[in-house]
């Protein structure tokens, strides 16, 4: 007999939600993550008394209010709106694209100016594929210029997607940009969704929440002693690499990674904004963060002296690097459909989260995931 039910394979948000349900449904789990804390990507570390998200920022908003219930009985959740801000060399400007944004660009005041202002744009674009015989947009930029115009895209477009890609817009597929926010009213909150927030505390207060009574090893790498931790456990439910639990039968998928430059300032606020992204080509990074204003807001963040900003640098995934968005055009999917029906025939495995099921997430949508399996029944 085993000692567990579950070998849950990775401690951050897919991995921990299921152990929380499985311990609540009497299963025996264990959760092990080869890194040396808890909660993957989420962690964060307390610097001056701010809560600095390691891996990149990580805001949580849903329509579920299933979901939003559920994990804020975990850890309550504060009110933070994302709301960020595009620098183009020095030019400021509000998104997702809204009136504030258009009254910035343009001038207009008015809904009806804005609108008339994009769809003139847009029809020059339209004419000028037509005049070339192109039916259909062939790349990213031809999509985006349908959408918006070549205003919009010049500026808050272009460099900022050419930089987090390591392309040029006009060698990436169009799919990636089949919709663009436009709003024409003066509204900053990015998501669309119900709610949204930050646990107060941050996050690690969550995986703490949902981990609570759940054995956990860190520093453990299941590749380095895969035998044994396969012997552990009933069932392995499985967060990593699809392809490298397949011991890269069919070759290696393609990741973009982030890294960070970290600083902490003797000043109490930097820039104003959790996120601001910086859209021109010349300047390296994507955006900047300013960790303090997840969690403190309007004069709070002037009772903390000190502030701590990470700028991102985008680049391309090699060994040894931490993968973070999957590279989904025709070539990584074709591969990694070939490792799903690997999967799709393991039945004592469980594949879940970004890098096991090879796609982007949102938070709400794993915890959605994890909620909505039968094995807890």
């Amino acid at each position: 007999m085993c000692l567990f039910d579950y070998l849950i394979v990775g401690s951050g948000l897919y991995g921990a939600t299921f152990a929380h349900f499985a311990k609540q449904a009497d299963k025996r789990c264990l959760v092990i993550d080869k890194r040396p804390h808890k909660g993957g990507n989420l962690y964060c570390e307390n610097v001056e008394g701010i809560n600095v998200h390691k891996y990149g920022a990580h805001i949580f908003h849903t329509s579920n209010k299933k979901v939003w219930d559920f994990v804020n009985g975990i850890v309550p959740f504060n009110r933070y709106t994302n709301s960020p801000v595009a620098n183009y060399k020095g030019e400021l400007y509000n998104l997702p694209f809204n009136m504030n944004t258009f009254n910035r660009m343009w001038g207009v005041v008015t809904p009806k100016e804005a609108e008339e202002k994009i769809n003139q744009q847009k029809a020059e674009a339209l004419k000028k594929l037509q005049e070339e015989g192109v039916k259909e947009p062939r790349n990213l930029e031809e999509q985006a210029l349908l959408l918006v115009g070549k205003d919009i895209y010049g500026k808050l477009i272009k460099g900022y997607t050419e930089k987090q890609w390591g392309r040029k817009c006009t060698e990436l597929p169009p799919f990636i940009i089949k919709r663009l926010p436009v709003r024409l009213v003066f509204d900053n909150n990015y998501f669309n969704d119900s709610y949204q927030g930050i646990p107060i505390g941050g996050y690690n207060k969550l995986i703490d929440g949902l981990l609570d009574g759940v054995e956990v090893k860190t520093s453990e790498d299941f590749f380095e002693n895969r035998s044994y931790w396969e012997s552990v456990a009933e069932r392995i439910v499985f967060t990593g690499k699809i392809d490298e639990f397949f011991e890269y039968r069919f070759g290696k998928l393609e990741y973009r990674t982030v890294r960070f430059e970290q600083e902490t300032m003797d000043i109490p606020n930097y820039q104003g904004n959790a996120v601001v992204n910086y859209t021109d080509r010349e300047v390296p990074y994507t955006r900047v963060i300013e960790h303090k204003h997840f969690e403190m807001f309007g004069n709070e963040v002037y009772a903390c002296p000190k502030t701590v900003v990470s700028k991102e640098y985008s680049t391309e995934w090699t060994e040894g690097m931490e993968p973070y968005y999957p590279v989904n055009d025709e070539k990584n999917n074709a591969l990694y459909a070939k490792y799903k029906a690997l999967a799709d025939r393991e039945e004592n495995i469980i594949f879940g989260g970004r890098l096991a099921e090879y796609k982007y997430y949102d938070m709400a949508p794993i915890v959605e995931r994890v909620m909505g399996l039968k094995d807890f029944e």
